[in-house]
């Protein structure tokens, strides 16, 4: 593999690590905060969203009546819901967490059965196969353990924490060789 290759993955495996181990500490310590700012973060982002489909809509010449009314739909429904977020901002996190936990889960496991298929090509296999199983019973976890938003949210930030150390490791051993 080339150098540049190896170090732009192990600069991506060290990157994502980090930021997985922020948020997963962010979760740990301050949840109830965490899910207010990230709420807030993608209410901001549905509303500027909409704003924009909305103007599309209104304003372009050059779409027809179908893309117009997408845009026109999409917009609104982006402000309704952005309105809704930022006027409920807690039943709002908790309904996030809800959806993202069950997202997550899924792609953990998703991703630790994606790890455990690199594993004889990898630098550091044990690092990789614990990175994997950690992944898939953090996902199947995720999904599976009772909705409550307390246990979503710490075993999130708990995974969020270890797996973004072992992502960290992972990135410092990765090798052009594999």
């Amino acid at each position: 593999m080339d150098n540049s290759v190896s170090n732009g993955i192990r600069a991506a495996l060290g990157i994502g690590g980090l930021v997985a181990l922020v948020i997963g500490l962010a979760l740990l310590f301050w949840p109830g905060i965490t899910a207010v700012v990230v709420t807030w973060i993608i209410a901001a982002y549905a509303l500027i969203a909409g704003i924009v489909n909305l103007a599309i809509g209104i304003f372009s010449r050059k779409i027809g009546g179908w893309p117009r009314t997408g845009y026109l739909a999409s917009g609104a429904l982006f402000v309704i819901v952005a309105i809704v977020a930022f006027v409920n901002l807690q039943p709002a996190a908790k309904v996030l967490a809800i959806a993202v936990g069950i997202v997550v889960g899924i792609a953990w496991i998703v991703e630790g059965i994606v790890a455990l298929t690199l594993v004889k090509d990898a630098a550091s296999k044990a690092w990789t196969i614990f990175y994997a199983a950690l992944s898939i019973v953090a996902g199947i976890v995720l999904l599976f353990s009772p909705l409550y938003i307390v246990v979503l949210v710490w075993v999130l930030g708990i995974a969020l924490a270890v797996m973004g150390v072992v992502q960290i490791v992972r990135a410092f051993r990765f090798s052009a060789t594999a």
